[in-house]
């Protein structure tokens, strides 16, 4: 069975137990908590070896994140440790993400501007993305600078990519002008 479809699996049976037990938004707030652990390449590691025992990963993980989590989210781990299903914890947290915003009519976006943006222009492009039909109910934006872009923007929604960015025009020009040589035949 491929990652993403127990990654589905486990995080679907999270929502809905949480769901059940009303305790979504927490739960919610505890993947964000481990989702930030992750960036560890250690964590990760850990999660992923061989080596290290069953037990002793409940231990670590319980020393680690025994006061940060709620009983529900602990408790959906160590059934992930029993099942020695640990090395897919990242993409069950990504998908519990996923599967979350789904469920709640979030569309995740990501804006890449060559300079920081003003709150003004991000609340503008906030409400004209739900305007649009290219998005949920709700919008969440993710910001992010990169000079190399030169100027405009970079717009991901869901699997689509708007690039009105300088730098990718101008990698446009060139093709063109590339394509638009001619010889003349004097």
């Amino acid at each position: 069975m491929s990652v993403s479809r127990i990654a589905s699996r486990y995080a679907k049976s999270l929502i809905d137990f949480a769901q059940e037990t009303n305790k979504i938004e927490e739960v919610r707030g505890d993947m964000a908590t481990l989702d930030k652990a992750l960036e560890s390449r250690d964590l990760v590691m850990l999660l992923k070896s061989p080596i290290v025992s069953e037990p002793k990963k409940k231990e670590i993980f319980q020393a680690i994140f025994g006061d940060k989590l709620s009983e529900t989210t602990l408790g959906f781990f160590n059934i992930i440790l029993n099942k020695g299903r640990e090395e897919y914890i990242p993409a069950i947290s990504n998908e519990f993400e996923t599967q979350y915003k789904k469920m709640k009519g979030i569309s995740g976006v990501k804006l890449t501007t060559a300079t920081p943006i003003t709150e003004a222009n991000l609340a503008s492009i906030k409400a004209k993305l739900l305007s649009s039909n290219e998005t949920d109910q709700s919008v969440e934006i993710e910001t992010a600078v990169d000079p190399s872009i030169i100027g405009g923007f970079i717009l991901e929604i869901g699997d689509k990519l708007y690039n009105d960015s300088i730098a990718y025009k101008l990698s446009q020009m060139k093709k063109g002008f590339k394509g638009n040589l001619h010889e003349s035949s004097m």
